[in-house]
């Protein structure tokens, strides 16, 4: 099939809407940007920042047309393929290369496009003294197109390549700046801990082709209540080690905290839209497979439990701003991942949390980024304080997203972190009040660390040297912070309000009967608990950082074992370095060894063999007659011995 072909999934619709037809735009024109601006070079120096922003918001005006076109239709006539061309044919299996657009997908694109489009133009002021900006542009729309592919691709298949895609396109934008040795370490790292991710899904693909003979989302889920358990727990185990490493879960956390070594727009599209959302979207995606698979499903749960305890302790212990953030964006991820293992009820939830989420910690990262434009760089909050007076535009916007974390009402937290807390205290046993706990637990400590990093930032006693100027960063900085304000004040409640749980339901609930049960606590309960943890933890904060009359030190004071276990990211580099790097550079010596003395021994030795034998032999080729003669007698000789021998 050469043609673009459309396929309706709503039965009884016969013609897809224009603006859906036209959705593999929102993945070629920034993957076009992308090209122009790395093969035109220099050329493109003075404009090329222009043309990345164009790229990113004309995907973001395709991808609205369709979400308003999907609006115009009935729940069950939204999901449509879009078929591109033939891309693997064979005897027994062919693969179409397409996109699905549906109620999941487009949620996605347009937090992608949208956001991304904001962060470019905040790019556009960040990175303007920068000589290779045209480069970064490049390597940002690459990025988004990238992760537009994986969240539209029809087939594991085709999501693998934008998985790549990000991947790559991470690696360059960590290590933008490579000629400092840390910043290409850093990129180095990202890169390997997402390829021991992409095993993961590699091994279920792998397996799912074995089993369904196809790799399609619709053959798959279709053919999933009929197979195996165990073939679907491998298959969930496996996607879950590949969520693991793209979303910076436990155990393959330790690279998103070195990753802030990319300029700042990297980190809010990293950390906040795009890359680490995407094993959040995969496991929803998968959520057929999840649900007949429990042990799959528990092993999701105890990963974002543990993940966003993980990420809390460690954001409460880190004086670097990015950092803190960085732990922040761990934790919440956490929060999606036990979501998304919760059930399809949950992981609706996940994926409003997700938007909300995107929004909010997008303005915390630009507004980082603001503090460190008028700072010099440096993001010590230590070094800081007292900053709000100087910088009242980046303070109210951080207000509204460290407001909209800590999830105080009516603030777009509360609105999708509240339900997944509630969520996690249904079922029967231990589960609920395991889950439960922990994520009320991860709220007051995520109010205390969010906490810590805008009072240590804003308020208390001005830290700053005399050398040191602070100011409002220009408006193509401060503009798309305010929008993503906006965002983290109202977004919450606008999608509690038109239903998006209900909106996404065709989706998540497509194969699964769900349900509905009650909380093991009254809900007003869980709300008011929650709320008076997170006040505690804001209040703690206060009185150690933000009150005049807070001592905040320069250099961090002596601390216990917790503390000093939390600045070192709760020895997970250790723990790396013990379980894989050093038995691996053990067996890397191993096989080098047997490759030196056996494998090249072994050709050594035929070498050595053939040389000793040729020299041998070539001692009877001397030139002279006689001894041809005499070697032919003794031939002879030998010949006609063997003959009597045969006779006698």
């Amino acid at each position: 099939m050469n043609a673009i072909d459309l396929t309706l999934l709503a039965a009884g619709a016969a013609e897809a809407p224009t603006g859906v037809s036209l959705m593999w735009l929102v993945i070629a024109i920034p993957l076009a940007s992308a090209a122009v601006l790395l093969l035109a070079g220099r050329v493109a120096d003075a404009w090329g920042h222009l043309l990345g922003v164009a790229a990113s918001a004309a995907a973001f005006v395709v991808a609205a047309w369709a979400f308003f076109e999907l609006l115009g239709r009935e729940a069950g006539e939204r999901s449509f393929n879009l078929g591109l061309f033939d891309w693997i044919t064979g005897d027994e299996f062919s693969l179409q290369a397409g996109l699905r657009i549906d109620q999941l997908s487009i949620s996605f694109v347009l937090l992608v496009t949208f956001v991304g489009t904001l962060i470019h133009i905040y790019s556009v002021a960040y990175m303007s003294h920068d000589k290779d900006r045209r480069r970064f542009f490049a390597y940002l729309n690459l990025f988004v197109a990238a992760m537009l592919l994986l969240v539209l691709g029809n087939s594991y298949l085709v999501l693998f390549v934008g998985w790549e895609g990000v991947g790559l396109a991470s690696y360059l934008l960590i290590g933008f700046w490579n000629y400092r040795t840390d910043y290409a370490v850093a990129a180095k790292k990202a890169f390997v801990a997402n390829r021991v991710g992409d095993v993961g899904l590699l091994i279920a693909m792998m397996t799912m082709f074995a089993h369904f003979g196809s790799l399609s989302f619709d053959d798959v889920f279709a053919q999933a209540g009929a197979a195996k358990v165990s073939v679907l727990t491998v298959i969930g185990l496996a996607l879950l080690l590949a969520a693991c490493g793209k979303s910076a879960q436990f155990p393959l956390q330790s690279w998103l905290g070195d990753a802030m070594a990319g300029p700042t727009p990297v980190s809010a599209l990293i950390h906040a839209a795009t890359m680490v959302t995407a094993g959040v979207y995969l496991v929803v995606r998968s959520g057929p497979i999840y649900s007949h698979t429990p042990n799959a499903r528990l092993a999701v749960l105890v990963v974002g439990a543990i993940t966003l305890l993980y990420g809390a302790i460690v954001g409460c212990a880190k004086d670097d701003m990015k950092k803190a953030l960085a732990a922040s964006t761990m934790s919440q991820i956490g929060y999606m991942m036990l979501a998304a293992g919760l059930g399809p009820i949950g992981a609706a939830f996940a994926i409003m949390h997700l938007l909300t989420h995107g929004f909010f910690k997008a303005g915390l990262f630009l507004g980082a980024g603001s503090v460190m434009h008028a700072m010099q760089d440096q993001v010590n909050m230590r070094r800081f304080g007292g900053l709000a007076t100087a910088m009242r535009v980046t303070w109210i916007t951080m207000l509204l997203g460290w407001l909209a974390i800590l999830g105080i009402p009516p603030f777009s937290g509360f609105w999708s972190k509240d339900k997944i807390i509630e969520e996690a205290f249904i079922g029967e046993g231990w589960q609920p009040w395991v889950f439960g706990l922990v994520a009320m637990l991860g709220a007051g400590i995520t109010a205390f660390y969010m906490s810590r990093l805008f009072f240590m930032v804003f308020h208390g006693q001005a830290r700053w040297t005399d050398d040191q100027h602070p100011h409002e960063a220009p408006a193509l900085m401060t503009v798309p912070m305010a929008i993503l304000a906006l965002g983290s004040v109202a977004l919450g409640g606008i999608l509690s309000l038109v239903g998006f749980a209900e909106w996404l339901k065709p989706v998540t609930q497509a194969f699964t009967e769900v349900e509905e049960q009650e909380p093991v606590l009254p809900v007003i309960v869980i709300t008011l608990t929650t709320l008076v943890l997170v006040l505690a933890g804001a209040a703690l904060a206060w009185v150690r950082f933000g009150s005049r009359e807070a001592k905040v030190p320069i250099l961090p004071p002596p601390a216990g074992a917790l503390v000093k276990a939390a600045r070192e990211d709760l020895f997970q580099d250790t723990a790396n370095d013990v379980f894989l790097v050093r038995p691996g550079q053990a067996a890397v010596k191993g096989l080098t060894v047997l490759d030196t003395n056996v494998v090249d021994g072994a050709v050594r030795g035929i070498g050595w063999l053939v040389q000793t034998a040729g020299e041998k032999v070539r001692r009877w080729q001397n030139g002279y007659v006689r001894s041809y003669a005499a070697t032919m007698l003794a031939g002879v000789i030998l010949l006609a011995a063997i003959v009597l021998a045969v006779r006698l």
